[in-house]
């Protein structure tokens, strides 16, 4: 029987629950918690999470978890752990450490411990007296304590999965690519429907709904950590990618289209959507949000306008909300999704949202207004 993992998709403040869903959607059964949502998975579910998961920062194996409060039952805990599962004698594994809320406070002394655990256990499993020349393949290891449970795990993404590869140029205040799915994961939009972003920098919102239209795998051409690792199955890589070239849909008309006052940022923009082999399906132009006039009757529209974090930029900011409240106003079959950090944007926009999610965009609260359209009368 094939052996199963237990895993950990880790995730920003907020999007938990879309993470959960998404999981849900590949066929695992999710386990939600702040910051993380655990589920179960064979080797080949691994690779099938990274390549797929539009909305997470990383997939990591659980190697272990278990209660410590001295430094003695920590390092006795790491070393009772199965490390040459996961580790040659050669690997190179840097530490990363965590703690919050526990009797071993202190990161630095906690990493020092888990290291000389493993380095013991893996001396012992593969007979090697000497110090072990780390020359091999690579593996991050995290060692988490929170209220005395301790949880080491193993990183199998690298770089996060936010960094799809697609975006060669960014904006002055990019939206990294999950959280951007993330935004049109929260909206009622189907490839059926027109999307429109009409701020659109440099193009992550619409490029994103492009690779959601087409049921494109976010992670197709990008490498991963766990493909480096010696116990992993390497056919997994061209079978699993396989199976996810054959789920694109390549058929479907998209009317998506980006917006933006500046032309330096829609030539960005185009660049960005080419390198994505998504440029025939991606429409940007340079046009003010202000002047921005529907050609269909019904839509969704997601906006993650300048927030104006100073003074002037704040009135200018504000500005822009009524003009786009005023519009916006005339379009009851439209759904309207906007990002800020301004809590008094319903205000400037001149309408009460339907609903009001709280995200973090970065370490930046921001909230998620909501505009849901009515339903179009049937003929």
């Amino acid at each position: 029987m094939e052996k199963k993992y237990r895993l950990m998709a880790t995730v920003a403040a907020g999007l938990e629950s879309v993470v959960g869903q998404e999981l849900k959607n590949l066929g695992f059964e999710p386990q939600v918690e702040n910051y993380r949502v655990f589920f179960e998975g064979t080797q080949a579910d691994i690779l099938r999470a990274n390549l797929w998961l539009r909305t997470a920062d990383r997939v990591k194996i659980v190697i272990g978890q278990f209660h410590a409060t001295t430094f003695d039952e920590l390092f006795e805990g790491i070393k009772a752990l199965p490390m040459e599962d996961y580790l040659n004698y050669d690997s190179e594994f840097p530490v990363a450490g965590r703690s919050q809320k526990s009797a071993l406070h202190s990161v630095p002394d906690v990493q020092s411990i888990t290291k000389k655990a493993i380095v013991s256990r893996l001396q012992e499993a593969f007979h090697v007296r000497t110090r072990l020349p780390e020359t091999g393949f690579f593996a991050q290891l995290e060692v988490m304590i929170a209220k005395d449970e301790v949880m080491l795990t193993l990183d199998t993404t690298g770089p996060s999965l936010f960094k799809r590869g697609y975006r060669v140029q960014k904006g002055p205040a990019p939206l990294k690519e999950n959280f951007a799915a993330a935004l049109i994961l929260l909206t009622n939009w189907n490839k059926d429907l027109p999307f429109v972003d009409p701020t659109c920098g440099s193009g992550t919102i619409p490029i994103e709904a492009a690779l959601i239209g087409r049921n494109l795998a976010p992670g197709l051409t990008r490498d991963f950590d766990i493909e480096q690792m010696d116990w992993f199955d390497h056919a997994l890589s061209d079978a699993i990618r396989d199976e996810a070239e054959e789920k694109a849909d390549y058929d479907s008309e998209l009317d998506i289209t980006g917006y933006d006052i500046d032309p330096q940022m829609v030539a960005i923009a185009k660049e960005n959507a080419r390198h994505a082999g998504l440029s025939k399906d991606v429409h940007f132009e340079t046009l003010a949000a202000g002047d921005w006039q529907p050609t269909s009757q019904q839509g969704v529209l997601v906006s993650n306008p300048p927030y104006g974090q100073r003074l002037g930029e704040v009135e200018e900011a504000e500005g822009l909300y009524a003009q786009m409240g005023a519009i916006y106003k005339q379009l009851p079959y439209w759904s309207k999704y906007i990002l800020t950090s301004d809590l008094s944007f319903e205000k400037a926009f001149g309408q009460q949202a339907t609903k009001k999610r709280k995200l973090f965009n970065g370490q930046l609260r921001v909230d998620y207004f909501q505009y849901w359209a009515k339903r179009l009368p049937k003929d």
